[in-house]
């Protein structure tokens, strides 16, 4: 973890300036392969987003590291459930920018509990949460849909 970086990671409300780069975020075939997803067009992305700015009922932040724009942050309802979900640029990875922004998240969302699902073979993202002190509750299989790809899901929850 570099303290540099981790020091200049904050939270900020998610601007329509930065859908552009968020989009270029999600079309990243690593990422991709990592959370067992499909990647969204650039409408799909659009009209997803819209609908995620304009519920009341979601938290959702950029990140940054300084001035720059590193990936976006979230909590939504999924099956009824308070869920916390992140996106990162690659080029942040292993730096510890995940873990602090869950971190400064976590200290604005005060409901509990959280819950976070994440392919069994994200351990990158298994330890960012698990460091902010989420704890397996299950792994399952999921089932593909237009979105996932079928694949062993580990579901975390933070009492």
């Amino acid at each position: 973890m570099d303290p540099i970086i981790v020091s200049h990671v904050h939270l900020r409300k998610i601007e329509e300036d930065d859908l552009p780069r968020l989009c270029e975020f999600n079309l990243e075939p690593d990422s991709n392969r990592l959370a067992m997803t499909i990647p969204r067009g650039a409408d799909a992305f659009a009209a997803h987003w819209k609908k995620v700015l304009t519920d009341p009922n979601v938290v959702a932040k950029a990140i940054l590291v300084g001035n720059v724009l590193a990936g976006s942050i979230s909590c939504f309802k999924h099956d009824g459930l308070n869920n916390i979900g992140y996106w990162l640029g690659k080029e942040f990875w292993g730096k510890g920018v995940g873990s602090r922004a869950l971190e400064l998240l976590l200290k604005e969302i005060h409901s509990r509990p959280l819950y976070a699902r994440v392919a069994t073979t994200n351990r990158a993202s298994l330890r960012v949460l698990q460091k902010c002190g989420f704890v397996v509750q299950s792994v399952q299989l999921s089932p593909a849909d237009d979105r996932y790809l079928e694949c062993e899901e580990t579901l975390l929850v933070l009492k």
